[in-house]
């Protein structure tokens, strides 16, 4: 019997959490105390490295929607993170 991944919506706010935590570090954000923007490259390629190993680890254990907001989330993080190098 062929497994069927169950949505979960913690996976969604988390990918939302860390979009969010991506644009802050790549200036996209402001600071939520100082209201300034600034870079951070390296907190901003850590958390790209964590989604990808996450898409890694999840491989076929994602519903439709979720597969496709992470795959989203990579590749707008992704482009952002290179206008930056």
């Amino acid at each position: 019997m062929p497994h069927d991944p169950q949505p979960d919506p913690r996976f969604d706010e988390f990918l939302f959490l860390q979009a969010q935590n991506a644009g802050l570090f790549l200036g996209q954000i402001p600071h939520p105390v100082t209201g300034e923007k600034s870079l951070n490259l390296r907190a901003a390629k850590s958390v790209l490295d964590c989604l990808e190993m996450l898409e890694s680890k999840t491989q076929n254990n994602l519903t439709t929607n979720e597969a496709k907001l992470l795959q989203a989330a990579l590749a707008n993080i992704r482009n952002l993170y290179q206008k930056h190098q």
